[in-house]
């Protein structure tokens, strides 16, 4: 996560999927259910399922499926026309701290928040912290080869719809709260 010093989640949730299907899934709910413009930073190990969640989010933003999501690793940024635009980047290569934002700067990074649309960074740890300023940020640890654990950290906008959608259709724990 990389969010304004002090600043705090509105709700955390938890959600376990248990194959690259789910993990699909759960991009797809939150890619239908997003209507305005939204930064998502994701964070998890190589492997860890950020690319497969994107491709979901692909879908649920009506990405036409002949485009094929993959990892902009080398690209730095791949852009999708959907319902809204889809910019999906990748910070793995670029340098960590005021370099990687000077090399983000070169590239017109900066352009993808005046578009109305969704911005996806992996890797947004590489930036320098209240650098990117996120809606949600996703979180993706390895249980074992299918099994990923996701926690999603809502900031800003209210989020209480997609979050109730989201409880109805995972297995859901609140950090914070293990009675939900």
């Amino acid at each position: 996560m990389n969010v304004q010093p002090g600043e705090q989640a509105n709700e955390e949730i938890e959600i376990t999927t248990r194959s690259p299907e789910e993990t699909r899934s759960l991009g797809e709910i939150l890619g239908r259910n997003i209507n305005q413009k939204t930064t998502i930073s994701l964070s998890g190990d190589l492997g860890a399922g950020k690319t497969v969640f994107v491709q979901g989010l692909a879908r649920g933003l009506e990405v036409p499926s002949d485009y094929t999501i993959t990892s902009p690793t080398y690209t730095i940024v791949n852009e999708y026309p959907g319902r809204l635009k889809l910019f999906h980047a990748d910070l793995y290569r670029i340098s960590g701290g005021i370099s990687g934002a000077a090399e983000l700067f070169d590239i017109g990074f900066e352009e993808f928040y005046e578009a109305n649309g969704v911005i996806v960074v992996e890797w947004a740890n590489r930036l320098a912290p209240g650098e990117l300023k996120e809606d949600l940020a996703v979180s993706i640890s390895t249980v074992d080869d299918l099994t990923r654990t996701f926690i999603l950290f809502f900031y800003g906008r209210g989020k209480t719809n997609l979050i109730n959608l989201l409880k109805k259709t995972f297995e859901i724990s609140n950090p914070d709260n293990p009675e939900t």
